[in-house]
């Protein structure tokens, strides 16, 4: 098992870790909503709204959350898939719902990449990237919200869920 955790620049963070599984099956993992809560290594995801598969560039999936430092404790993200080449990467924005439906995202994204190497290992990276998040947010939320552990921590909870039973 293959694991490093790097910052490529000072606008996302990436981590990188070999899972025993083919790609397939790690991208059907990643494609669930349902299985993001168990993924998730900070523990603020606890559950998807929206539990139909991401299949298609432009797919809202939503998420409860909850973070202690939030206004609300609870809260809910609206995520917009803009990466999803089965099974090499995918990937999406977050944001939130506001007043009459319309959806902000906040200028974060998350993305997997997928390598396959040979016919049942995959080099699996996760990055969580903040290069489009404006001054006017970054003046109340610090970048990235979390250490890079929490990045290692999806990667292992991604290889556990992955693997067969």
């Amino acid at each position: 098992m293959t694991r490093s955790v790097h910052t490529v620049d000072q606008e996302n963070v990436s981590a990188t870790r070999t899972i025993a599984v083919p790609a397939a099956r790690v991208f059907d993992v990643l494609a669930d909503p349902a299985a993001h809560p168990a993924i998730d290594g900070t523990g603020w995801v606890q559950e998807a709204a929206d539990r139909a598969p991401l299949t298609e560039v432009g797919q809202i999936f939503r998420m409860d959350m909850y973070h202690p430092e939030h206004p609300d404790g609870n809260y809910q993200v609206a995520n917009k898939v803009h990466v999803l080449d089965p099974p090499r990467a995918v990937g999406w924005l977050t944001g939130e719902e506001k007043d009459h439906g319309h959806l902000e995202f906040g200028g974060w994204t998350w993305r997997y990449d997928l390598a396959p190497i040979g016919p049942s290992e995959t080099e699996v990276t996760l990055t969580y990237d903040w290069s489009a998040v404006p001054r006017s947010v970054r003046a109340y939320i610090q970048f990235p919200p979390f250490g890079p552990e929490h990045l290692t921590n999806s990667l292992d909870h991604l290889a556990g869920l992955a693997r067969p039973q």
